[in-house]
């Protein structure tokens, strides 16, 4: 992913929430994300909408920091699609001492009020 403009402000965006997951924070990790009812995030258990929701299922599914392990980001790919959203495709890794976990994700963010925020998130 080149470092420059947008893009350089969307990777320090995935910076600061493998941080904030790293140090067990997931309001922190949430900030990532479009505050908003027509937030996606699509799991394995299918699709989560809102941003409440997206979170309440991150709080149950990671309840502490041994839960949430060490979590490390791999950009494969971004790219443009209008002048206000990108994808980036990308893999996850979660480093853990009940069993690592890793997949794949695919994320849509939308330049909201002059930041890039997470406004669809696919990951398997």
């Amino acid at each position: 992913m080149a470092q420059k403009g947008a893009e350089a402000k969307i990777l320090r965006l995935l910076n600061a929430q493998s941080d904030a997951w790293n140090n067990g924070d997931l309001e922190g990790f949430m900030k990532g994300y479009w505050k908003h009812d027509s937030l996606v995030f699509i799991g394995k258990r299918g699709p989560t909408y809102g941003y409440k929701a997206t979170l309440d299922n991150y709080k149950k599914g990671y309840p502490d920091r041994t839960a949430m392990g060490k979590l490390r980001f791999d950009i494969l790919h971004a790219d443009r699609l209008f002048s206000k959203y990108y994808r980036v495709i990308g893999k996850w890794n979660l480093e853990r001492k009940a069993g690592d976990l890793d997949g794949y994700f695919t994320l849509i963010l939308r330049k909201v009020k002059g930041e890039w925020l997470i406004v669809s998130d696919h990951s398997s």
